[in-house]
Formats: C-alpha cells, sequence, structure tokens
C-alpha cells in the first residue's frame, strides 16, 4: 500500500455565512454567523479549494495578507487549491501577448505566503466554456510559459476538447486534466472517466442539476463509481485533490464527509457528529419542503 498516492477531498470554498435558504451553511455546518469559519472548516478537513480569487470584484480586494492570514489560520497539513484569476483565463483568453502570463505571475506573487508555509495544493485553471479546441495553439503556448514550481490543472468545459491531443499536451507538460462530474446537458461525461496527466491529479463535482448545478445532494449509490476511480488514480499518481463544488445550502460538507468514509478514511468523533447533524437538518428541510409541494 505504501506506492498508493495521498488523497485530500474537500469543498470548493468555506465562506458561505448565511442561512441554508440562501445557500449557506450556517446551522448546517457552522454553529453561528460568528464562527471563524476557516478555523472551523479546517478542524474537519485538510483542504479547500478556493474560488473567490477567480473574481475580479474578490480577487482586487485581497493582499499577500490574505494569504498569510489563510496559513496562520489553518493547521500545518492543510493545502489550499486555488483558481486562476478570470482576468487571466477569460478576459485575456491565455493569450500571451495579451499579459496573461504576467497576469498570472501577480496572482502566484500574491498568494505566494501559502507557498512559502507550504500550504498551497493545485493551481487551477478553469477555462471559459466558449474555449474549445480550435484554441489549442494558444493554450499550449500559454502553458509552455508557465512558471516552474507549482502543481497546475486544467478544466475544459467544451466537449470539443474530447481528443488525444489535450491529453498529449497536459502529459508533456506535467498538467493535470481536471476530471469532473457534472449535468449532462454539459456534455462533458468524458471527463468523468479516469484522466491522469501528471504526477498529481484532480477532481471536481459539481452537482448534476442543469438549472442549480451547486444546489444538488449526491447519493452514495452516485459516488460509489468515483470510489473505484479514485483507487485507480491513486495508483498513477502521487497525490490526487478532489473537491465538492455542490456547496449550496452545505450540501458539499455531507458529500465531502461521506466520500472520505468511502475511500477507507476513519472519521473521528466529531466528523461523525458534524456529518449526522447536516444530513439530519438537510433532512428536515427536504421533508418540509416535499409537505409544501404535496399540498
Amino acid at each position: 500500500m505504501d506506492d498508493m498516492g495521498q488523497v485530500l477531498i474537500g469543498c470548493s470554498g468555506w465562506s458561505y455565512p448565511d442561512q441554508p435558504e440562501k445557500g449557506g451553511w450556517t446551522k448546517v455546518f457552522y454553529p453561528s454567523t460568528e464562527t471563524k469559519r476557516l478555523a472551523y472548516y479546517s478542524q474537519f478537513f485538510n483542504t479547500a479549494e478556493m474560488d473567490s480569487t477567480f473574481y475580479e470584484k474578490f480577487y482586487t480586494h485581497m493582499t499577500k495578507a490574505t494569504f498569510v492570514g489563510m496559513a496562520r489560520t489553518t493547521p500545518d497539513n492543510f493545502q489550499f487549491s486555488v483558481k486562476v484569476p478570470e482576468t487571466v483565463t477569460h478576459v485575456k483568453r491565455l493569450n500571451v501577448m495579451a499579459g496573461a502570463i504576467s497576469a498570472l505571475e501577480e496572482f502566484l506573487e500574491k498568494i505566494s505566503p501559502l507557498k512559502l508555509a507550504n500550504k498551497l495544493g493545485a493551481i487551477l485553471i478553469q477555462l471559459p466554456p466558449s474555449f474549445t479546441v480550435k484554441d489549442f495553439k494558444n493554450t499550449e503556448e500559454f502553458l509552455d510559459r508557465l512558471p516552474a514550481g507549482y502543481d497546475y490543472a486544467v478544466e475544459f468545459r467544451h466537449p470539443s476538447w474530447e481528443t488525444e491531443g489535450p491529453w498529449d499536451m497536459l502529459k508533456h507538460y506535467n498538467i493535470a486534466a481536471v476530471m469532473t462530474d457534472s449535468p449532462s446537458l454539459d456534455r462533458l461525461q468524458f471527463l468523468s472517466e479516469v484522466i491522469v496527466t501528471a504526477n498529481h491529479s484532480f477532481i471536481r463535482w459539481h452537482g448534476r442539476n442543469v438549472h442549480h448545478r451547486y444546489n444538488y445532494l449526491y447519493s452514495r449509490e452516485e459516488l460509489q463509481p468515483w470510489v473505484e476511480k479514485v483507487k485507480q488514480i491513486q495508483l498513477e499518481t502521487a497525490i490526487l485533490r478532489g473537491y465538492f463544488n455542490n456547496h449550496y445550502g452545505g450540501k458539499a460538507v455531507v458529500n465531502t464527509l461521506q466520500f472520505k468514509e468511502m475511500i477507507g478514511d476513519i472519521l473521528s468523533k466529531e466528523e461523525k457528529q458534524v456529518l449526522k447533524r447536516a444530513q439530519k437538518y438537510l433532512g428536515q428541510r427536504d421533508m418540509k419542503l416535499s409537505s409544501f409541494l404535496e399540498r
């Protein structure tokens, strides 16, 4: 078993202070709105994906001090995977001539406290859905200039990437192809296969609803096929990072803890209590909703 890769499973984000009916985690997971969210979250999970860096409206207000604080708040073994800002992927569209690399370098400098603290997981490069295989050359030029020393992961979101070329390109640069679980209408089922293109790997569970994909609770039956996939990936990479992005109303918390148990992690007494409380809370809400709909 010594040659099995490490597996880190967490949620996409942790800062959801609202009540569950507004999509937040208070009551489902966080005891109150006063709870120090990251400190509390990191008692139960050893990794988190940070998506807020993607949005210009949040990212511009972040400084190095933001990331110093995150590093200080979390335990030694904690890792943050951080999403690249939309300026790089959606505005400059990876165009080197338009300054995509310098924007990325600025981002890496800003989050450098995480790297210095040995708490930086993967750098997630999520491409826009409009980015097709026709943008292959552009993508390759960008990847060719990536600063060394990071675990990069690329998430394709258009079905045209279902071909051999992208995987060969990512293998060449030791970049992980992001595997995803997403609504069938996205036509991205090929990304639910085991795709290993680097010495590290990355999975994102987006939920399966078409209209409100993040407001979705996976059943154990839906997650079961991923257990075998994780075991297979563990044999092929040194580290697998996986994140549940079905964050609405704390559903990611339930699925993350369930999945950790399904892949063989022994949940602590506290983790079991949190899982039970969240399941009970979500179950009661579902019962209320169904009785309301039946009237």
